[in-house]
């Protein structure tokens, strides 16, 4: 299972910042995340950035036991 970590308003939506979840591909956790409607509006915005192992990526990713999977919403400074 990979460490699933949430940030922001996803955090607050979802009620939880972090947990293990089951999913082979960064896709197959967004699915599994989706099922929560809460989650699911929230995901599906432009500007929601995924972090795998601290690095952000795009588009979908292998994901293995041991790693760490970050949602956030795009931080902007001034």
């Amino acid at each position: 299972m990979a460490r699933v970590l949430l940030f922001g308003a996803l955090a607050d939506a979802a009620g939880w910042r972090e947990r293990h979840i089951e999913g082979d591909t960064i896709e197959a956790l967004r699915r599994h995340l989706a099922g929560d409607e809460r989650l699911a509006e929230r995901l599906a915005r432009p500007g929601v950035m995924t972090v795998l192992n601290q690095v952000v990526v795009r588009g979908d990713h292998p994901v293995g036991t041991d790693d760490e999977v970050a949602f956030a919403p795009l931080v902007s400074g001034g």
